[in-house]
């Protein structure tokens, strides 16, 4: 890969392993988060949001995720696993409304460019981004541990969070 190269390609000129390159791996995707709609009957995936809607982030994760390395367990069968899982991809980019507004993602199609954070600004390292508290390490609750039924309680400001 070329040095820098998100400052010089558009996430649709990059390459897949650019692409892949470009996740901060803070996995706030894989944070379960609902859609606020007093008119819906029942919950249930979506690919759209209405202007009147407000998304909520909360604090539980994905059962496959790795909390600690903050990496999905089974990426490459993700979707099958979990068929609510969204996986972002150079057509989709535009949709990107439920990623966190510090996802390098939504950050650089946005024009806004990565965070000091960032593992590619870090020789690849994550550690600044823990050490920032931009990641879900040390956040969250598993699925399996929450009472979804009462979804609202886990509700979490923290994945909005954006530095520089």
């Amino acid at each position: 890969m070329e040095d820098r190269f998100w400052e010089t390609k558009s996430l649709d000129d990059m390459s897949r392993e650019e692409w892949e390159a470009i996740c901060d791996g803070c996995a706030k995707c894989c944070l379960h988060k609902f859609i606020d709609d007093d008119d819906a009957v029942e919950a249930a995936p979506t690919d759209y949001m209405e202007h009147h809607e407000t998304i909520h982030y909360t604090n539980i994760a994905c059962e496959i995720l790795n909390t600690k390395t903050c990496s999905c367990t089974r990426y490459a069968e993700r979707q099958e696993l979990v068929p609510d899982c969204v996986k972002l991809t150079k057509d989709n980019l535009k949709d990107i409304f439920f990623m966190p507004t510090s996802c390098a993602y939504r950050r650089l199609h946005e024009g806004r460019g990565l965070p000091s954070w960032h593992p590619l600004l870090n020789r690849g390292k994550k550690s600044a981004m823990h050490r920032e508290g931009m990641s879900v390490r040390g956040k969250t609750v598993a699925e399996s541990q929450a009472d979804l039924d009462n979804f609202e309680e886990y509700i979490a400001i923290w994945p909005l969070e954006d530095l520089d």
